[in-house]
C-alpha cells in the first residue's frame, strides 16, 4: 500500500544505470527505488515517531 491505496506489481528491472530498480504496477503506475529509497512494512505504528513506554513499578 502506497497513501493508503494498494498497488500489485507486475514487473521489476534494473534501471539502465544499474544504481536503482523500476517497479511497475498493474495500474500502469511507477516506482523507481534508488539506493537511498526507504521502505518499511505496513504498521500500526509509524516507525519515524518515537514511542516510549511508561517506566514499569517496581513492587
Amino acid at each position: 500500500m502506497i497513501g493508503a491505496r494498494p498497488f500489485t506489481v507486475r514487473d521489476i528491472v534494473t534501471t539502465h544505470t544499474g544504481r536503482g530498480t523500476l517497479i511497475t504496477c498493474t495500474t500502469g503506475e511507477h516506482l523507481t527505488l534508488l539506493p537511498g529509497t526507504v521502505l518499511w512494512a505496513a504498521r500500526h505504528i509509524d516507525p519515524r515517531t518515537t514511542h516510549r513506554r511508561a517506566p514499569r513499578r517496581s513492587r
